[in-house]
C-alpha cells in the first residue's frame, strides 16, 4: 500500500491531507466541548445545527466553485481554502455566543467546499493506474481514520494540561502545514477533453449536455450532479451515502452527549469514544485494498448499509437498557463497528466514481459527491442532534437506523449485480468500454 508514496507528488499532497485532518480532529473534540460549555444539556442540538449549517455550506458551495474553479490554479485554490480555515480557528476561541459558531462553521466548511473537491479529483491524474489509485483511496481512508484515533488520543493528552480552546490553536498550525505541503507539490496540468469526433472518448453526457456542451456557470455547476444522477450504480452510491451519514451523524454529534449524560464519564473519555470509532474504521481501510483485488466494488459496499441497520438495533438497546458498568465497553464497541462499516462504503467511492465518467468529468463528478453526500449528512445531523435532545436517545437510534434500511434497499434496487464478474472485471461488465461510460 504505502508504495504509492513513492510518487513525489502524492507525498506532498497526502501528507498535507494527515496534518490538516489532524487539526481537524482536534477541532471537533474542542468544538463539542465548547458546545457543552455554551449549552449544557442541549449541546447535542447545537452541535446538529453547527453541523447542519456545515452540510449547507458544503451543498451551496462545492459545485459553484468547482464551476468557477477552471479559472483559477487548482494549487493556488487548495492553498487560500487551508489560510481561510486557519483563520477561522485561529478565532473559534474567543467564541461567547452560540450564533458566533455558527458564522464561523459556515466561513470555515465554505472553505473546505473549495478545498476537498478539487483535493480528491486531482489524485485519479497523479496516479492513473488502478492498482496505485485503490491503495491511494485505502491511504486517505486511513488518513481520515488515523484523525479519528490519534487526534482524540492527542486531545486527551493536551486536555490533561491545557484548556480546551487551546486545541484550535492546533487545528490553525495543521491548516498552515496544509497549505506550505499543497504550494510545494507539483500538480499535474488540468485535463482537457479532445473534441468529439477527433480522436477523444464521448463519456456519458445527458441530453442537455451534449446541447450545450460549455454552458456558463450556473450550467457547469449542475453538470457533476446530471452525470451523477444519470447512472444507476451512481445513484445507487448516493443511497449508500446516506447510510453511511446516519452512522457517522450518531457517533460525532452525540458521543459528548452518552459520555456526559447517561454514562456520567469525565470529559476526557470523548475523544477515547471517538478514537474507538476512528479505530475501527483504519482496520478496515487496512484490509480492504486486498480485497478489493479479488471482490467487485458492489459485493464490499451493499451489505455494510444493512450492518449499519443491525448496529442502530443494538444502540437502541443499549440506550433503553439500565445503568450499569457494562454500558462503557459496549458503547465503545458498537462505535468501532460503525466506523467498520461506513469503511467499507466509503472506501471505494473513488473507484466507482472514477470508472463511471471520463477524466475531463472527474472534477464535475467529484464536486457533485462531495455536495450530494454532505445533503445526506444535512438530513442527519440535525436528525441525530434534535431528536437525541427532544425524543431521547432510543428514539434518535430507532429513526436512524430506519433511515439506514430504506437507504440500503434503495442502493440494492439501483445498483444491480453483473453475473460471472469479480474485481475489475466488474467494472468493465457493468459500463466502462473503451474509455467511454454508459449507464450501469
Amino acid at each position: 500500500m504505502l508504495s504509492v508514496l513513492r510518487n513525489r507528488t502524492y507525498l506532498h499532497l497526502f501528507a498535507a491531507q494527515i496534518v490538516a485532518l489532524v487539526g481537524t480532529g482536534l477541532a471537533t473534540v474542542a468544538l463539542g466541548l465548547l458546545a457543552y460549555d455554551l449549552a449544557g444539556a442541549d449541546a447535542g442540538s447545537v452541535l446538529g445545527t453547527a453541523l447542519a449549517i456545515k452540510m449547507l455550506a458544503y451543498v451551496g458551495i462545492a459545485p459553484v466553485v468547482t464551476a468557477l474553479a477552471h479559472r483559477i490554479p487548482r494549487r493556488r485554490l487548495m492553498a487560500a481554502s487551508d489560510l481561510t480555515r486557519a483563520g477561522v480557528a485561529l478565532t473559534l476561541p474567543f467564541v461567547t455566543e452560540v450564533w458566533q459558531v455558527y458564522v464561523l462553521i459556515f466561513v470555515l466548511q465554505s472553505a473546505s467546499a473549495a478545498f476537498t473537491p478539487a483535493f480528491q479529483s486531482v489524485i485519479p491524474e497523479v496516479l492513473p493506474e488502478e492498482r496505485a489509485y485503490t491503495r491511494a483511496l485505502s491511504l486517505s481512508r486511513l488518513a481520515y481514520d488515523t484523525e479519528s484515533l490519534v487526534s482524540p488520543v492527542l486531545a486527551a493528552a493536551l486536555l490533561a494540561l491545557i484548556s480546551y480552546n487551546w486545541l484550535f490553536w492546533g487545528t490553525a498550525a495543521g491548516f498552515l502545514a496544509s497549505a506550505v505541503l499543497v504550494v510545494s507539490a507539483a500538480l499535474p496540468k488540468r485535463v482537457r477533453p479532445e473534441p468529439v469526433g477527433q480522436g477523444g472518448p464521448e463519456p456519458f453526457r445527458s441530453k442537455q449536455d451534449r446541447a450545450r456542451p460549455g454552458g456558463g456557470v450556473l450550467a457547469r455547476s449542475v453538470r457533476g450532479t446530471r452525470l451523477f444522477l444519470a447512472v444507476p450504480r451512481l445513484r445507487a452510491m448516493l443511497a449508500l451515502d446516506l447510510a453511511a451519514a446516519a452512522a457517522s451523524a450518531m457517533v460525532i454529534v452525540n458521543t459528548v452527549v452518552y459520555v456526559r449524560g447517561p454514562l456520567g464519564r469525565p470529559a476526557t473519555d470523548v475523544p477515547i469514544a471517538l478514537g474507538a470509532y476512528g479505530a475501527g474504521s483504519m482496520v478496515v481501510a487496512l484490509l480492504l485494498p486486498r480485497v478489493l483485488d479479488r471482490l467487485p466494488d458492489r459485493t464490499v459496499m451493499l451489505p455494510a448499509a444493512f450492518g449499519i441497520v443491525g448496529l442502530f438495533g443494538l444502540l437502541a438497546a443499549l440506550t433503553a437498557a439500565g445503568p450499569g458498568a457494562w454500558r462503557w465497553p459496549v458503547l465503545l464497541a458498537v462505535w468501532a463497528a460503525f466506523g467498520a462499516v461506513g469503511s467499507l462504503i466509503l472506501t471505494p467511492t473513488g473507484r466507482v466514481l472514477r470508472d463511471s465518467v471520463a477524466a475531463e468529468e472527474l472534477p464535475a463528478v467529484f464536486a457533485a459527491q462531495f455536495s450530494l453526500s454532505h445533503g445526506c449528512w444535512l438530513l442527519t445531523y440535525p436528525l441525530a442532534g434534535w431528536l437525541g435532545a427532544t425524543l431521547g436517545l432510543t428514539a434518535a437510534s430507532a429513526a436512524l437506523g430506519a433511515v439506514a434500511l430504506a437507504s440500503g434497499v434503495l442502493a440494492a434496487r439501483a445498483w444491480r449485480a453483473v453475473p460471472g464478474t469479480t474485481g475489475p472485471a466488474a467494472v468493465a461488465a457493468s459500463g466502462k468500454r473503451g474509455g467511454a461510460t454508459v449507464p450501469g
